[in-house]
């Protein structure tokens, strides 16, 4: 038996590679050779439909899905159905692990703004106006925090004011003012920034002064109570009875109507105003409410030889069903036949007249 040859070390055998086959239909004769080495294109329609990706069936009409990731299924109005988690280059963000807390919420390193409040510390607010600024400086139990003055004004208050200056006067122009204050508010090129006054006891209050005492019934509007003010200051009454809550805040506009009353009548704030009346009456005073259906007018009723308080309610309500039956007596202002009843702030200054001028 003959022997094969011997193959060389290092090499190995070399065969002949076998036609691949290729699917589709064979190259047509006229195109060249160059034709024949590119791959034929399947037909159309002999060649077997395109494997469709994996998870569920092409529709018909619909584009081809890459494979690889499943398509989500999507409800009538074409969004995904519940429950479904959406893809991380998605819009939505995913869930928290159930049982694992969510970190709290970094507080907001920003300060709050003052805001006018009903005692002291409770916010800082802007004091205007020539007369209203120099009461609160004047005033020793006023906290200053800011002095805001145009050139003008401050020589204008350096001329009446020879107090100590607890701030220093910072100067500003017309335009820096609109920035924190009002567009209606007159300013005079001048303002404070401080705290409200605290509240006053009310025993204190009449043990301090021998005048009236001036109380409001639920009157809400700063200015009616401003004017109040000013009408107190004018005729001596000892103190200014109002509500803890029913009743306007210390603010600016407060301050200006009562120009710099504020800080020389004795504001007192009570959170029943019925107890307030009562507690005038132990100690003394004759309490008269205003109301336009009483019998008597306020000059008939007033007595000589105690002293007097006075209750006035809101312009709209009138005193209230308790501060009525409080009283010891209900009395009016006769007023000429048309007019049904005076601003509150009118009303306490004819009332309070006519009991000092007994």
């Amino acid at each position: 038996m003959r022997r094969p040859p011997k193959r060389p070390e290092g090499r190995k055998p070399t065969r002949p590679a076998a036609p691949t086959a290729q699917r589709g239909r064979a190259p047509r004769p006229d195109r060249g050779a160059d034709d024949a080495r590119k791959p034929a294109r399947a037909e159309r329609d002999g060649d077997e439909p395109r494997r469709p990706a994996r998870g569920r069936p092409e529709r018909p009409g619909e584009p081809p899905h890459k494979p690889g990731r499943a398509r989500p299924e999507r409800t009538a109005a074409g969004a995904p159905k519940k429950g479904h988690r959406p893809d991380r280059r998605g819009e939505e963000p995913r869930h928290p692990a159930r049982g694992r807390p969510e970190p709290a919420p970094l507080p907001d390193p920003t300060p709050e703004p003052p805001r006018p409040g009903a005692g002291a510390g409770s916010g800082a607010y802007w004091i205007y106006g020539q007369h209203a600024v120099l009461a609160a400086l004047s005033n020793p139990r006023r906290k200053p925090r800011r002095l805001l003055c145009t050139t003008d004004a401050e020589i204008a208050l350096r001329d009446h004011f020879d107090g100590p200056w607890r701030v220093t006067p910072e100067r500003a122009d017309r335009a820096r003012f609109q920035t924190f204050l009002t567009e209606d508010a007159v300013h005079q090129g001048i303002a404070l920034l401080a705290e409200p006054l605290e509240s006053v006891d009310l025993e204190d209050a009449i043990e301090a002064s021998d005048g009236p005492v001036l109380l409001l019934d639920q009157v809400t509007d700063p200015r009616n109570v401003g004017a109040a003010l000013r009408a107190a200051a004018a005729f001596g009454a000892a103190a200014v009875v109002m509500q803890d809550r029913h009743a306007p805040h210390e603010t600016g506009t407060l301050a200006r109507a009562a120009s710099g009353t504020l800080d020389i009548v004795p504001v007192v704030r009570e959170v029943n105003l019925s107890r307030a009346i009562a507690t005038l009456q132990k100690a003394g005073f004759w309490v008269l409410g205003l109301a336009g259906e009483a019998k008597r007018t306020l000059a008939e009723a007033v007595p000589r030889d105690r002293r007097v308080a006075l209750v006035l309610g809101a312009e709209d309500a009138g005193l209230r069903r308790l501060q009525r039956e409080t009283c010891d007596e209900l009395v009016r202002l006769p007023m000429a036949e048309g007019v049904e009843s005076l601003n509150v702030s009118a009303a306490a200054a004819v009332a309070l007249y006519e009991i000092i001028r007994r």
